[in-house]
């Protein structure tokens, strides 16, 4: 999720949980998601660890573009993605406003959403991934949290053939803002709503680049 390229190996589970601030169980349900997608390789040994796949393949079974490359999945296979995102991610948001919230947690929700705001433009996306892992870290769902991991990777990779335009990026704050008010007041129904539309205009911005 742009935390490090190609063939290169992870930080350790750790140091993952601290850089993403989510729990080592999230780390490991999103990691074991991930290889079995085969974005990662999990190799034994001395020299071994968690590595990014050399080369990554879409839902097609094709190998999938370089950064910067138009992406090889057609647009059944976005449409299908993105689909597949927007039932797990409009649900986890409605589910994390109905659950009662730590002061930890509210904090962590507020911060993430404050530091993808001020992110840079080269690491808005790791950031924007950390604060949409974090809304299915809070449903408590250890499969959804993999899910959403799984498809939060297919969807940066279709981002990452297109331009990242600074109004997108304005706009995608403001929709943060909405989800995660939504969320903290415990409104179920706007959090689903904001959810809905901030996919809505990712998935629009998509097909307007990728057809």
């Amino acid at each position: 999720m742009g935390l490090v390229k190609p063939g290169e190996r992870l930080p350790s589970e750790r140091e993952l949980a601290v850089l993403l601030e989510v729990s080592r169980d999230t780390i490991r349900d999103a990691t074991a998601s991930l290889a079995d997608a085969g974005f990662l390789d999990i190799r034994r040994g001395r020299y071994g660890g968690t590595f990014v796949s050399a080369t990554l393949t879409d839902v097609s079974g094709q190998d999938s573009p370089r950064r910067g490359q138009p992406s090889a999945m057609g647009p059944e296979d976005i449409k299908d993605l993105l689909v597949f995102r927007g039932v797990l991610e409009v649900g986890a948001a409605r589910t994390a406003a109905t659950l009662e919230l730590s002061s930890d947690i509210r904090d962590a929700l507020w911060r993430a959403h404050v530091e993808s705001a001020n992110a840079s433009p080269e690491n808005f996306r790791r950031l924007d991934s950390r604060f949409h892992l974090l809304i299915a870290q809070i449903t408590g769902s250890r499969r959804l949290i993999g899910e959403v991991a799984s498809t939060r990777m297919r969807v940066n990779e279709l981002l990452d053939a297109i331009p990242l335009l600074s109004p997108n990026i304005e706009h995608s704050t403001v929709q943060h803002e909405e989800i995660v008010s939504a969320i903290l007041r415990g409104q179920p129904e706007l959090a689903e709503m904001a959810m809905r539309d901030h996919l809505e205009g990712t998935a629009a911005l998509l097909r307007g680049f990728l057809g």
